[in-house]
């Protein structure tokens, strides 16, 4: 079979994969959602190229992703403040942007954000597994991280052609603020515990990835002593474990877990926690 709608990759920076809605469903057999860590950004990319929100996109790290086209695409780029080219000329991010045969594009190293969106039109039409084109990278179940020499099929594109010229997108913030509800087991520390999570600006740590970001700050040390079965666990979990410093849990959280969950990050501020990068500092306040 020849393959005629196809992007090479070049290089794939500190980690790019392919990402969508997830795989819901399989909690039971211990194999998590995962999908898109920043949903918003990754529903933007497709909604600019006229794809259904569920077709799969690129998720980039910390930019460094360049490809090359073997067709003319329709391509968009989202999520993390990154310097983007095609064919050497800086373009846009967060429009539809027209990508040629042999032509490269380059995502640079973001200004503020961590995680990038790249969707073509017609979708990435790689092999799903148990319904989804996600990578998990914590379950090790769907596509491998891609890396220089992959080359991604893209699925066919039907219906008329998206006419926006740019979706008008805030940068991620420099501090941003993420808004919790109080965990099911804030019962276990003192009474000092929630307002010292509300009241410090936390550091996120080098130990952070698509599983969870780690914060640095002052301990939080549970009040009852004793081991904890292991609970499920959502997205957005914040829990506390031994190192008694908060971890948010992220897209391929683990779907259970044995220590403590203070707090629980809304739904709606999940993108911004996945946008936090290394060496940033984030609040809490009460949702």
């Amino acid at each position: 079979m020849i393959e005629t709608r196809v992007i090479e990759v070049l290089a794939s920076g500190p980690l790019a994969t392919v990402q969508d809605l997830g795989r819901p469903g399989w909690a039971r057999l211990g194999v998590g959602r995962s999908g898109a860590a920043d949903l918003a950004g990754h529903r933007l990319a497709n909604r600019l190229v006229g794809n259904a929100e569920d077709a799969a996109t690129i998720e980039t790290t910390f930019g460094g992703l360049r490809l090359r086209s073997h067709a003319d695409l329709l391509v968009a780029l989202t999520g993390a403040s990154s310097p983007l080219s095609i064919a050497g000329q800086p373009q846009a991010l967060n429009a539809p942007l027209r990508l040629g045969p042999g032509d490269e594009l380059v995502v640079g190293v973001p200004k503020r954000g961590l995680r990038g969106y790249l969707a073509v039109r017609g979708g990435l039409a790689v092999e799903p597994v148990l319904g989804s084109r996600s990578t998990d990278l914590l379950s090790g179940i769907g596509p491998a991280p891609l890396r220089a020499g992959d080359r991604l099929p893209v699925g066919s594109a039907a219906g008329s052609v998206p006419v926006v010229d740019l979706a008008p997108v805030p940068e991620p913030g420099v501090e941003p603020v993420l808004l919790v509800l109080p965990g099911p087991r804030r019962d276990w520390f003192d009474d000092r515990a929630w307002p010292a999570l509300l009241d410090t600006t936390w550091s996120v740590t080098q130990d952070t990835n698509r599983v969870g970001v780690r914060l640095d700050g002052p301990a939080l040390v549970p009040e009852v002593d004793g081991s904890l079965p292991s609970e499920p666990l959502v997205p957005g979990a914040v829990q506390v474990p031994l190192s008694a410093r908060p971890l948010i849990f992220l897209a391929d959280h683990p779907v259970t877990g044995g220590y403590p969950v203070l707090a629980v990050v809304r739904r709606a501020d999940l993108g911004a926690a996945a946008q936090l990068r290394p060496g940033q500092r984030v609040r809490f306040r009460p949702a």
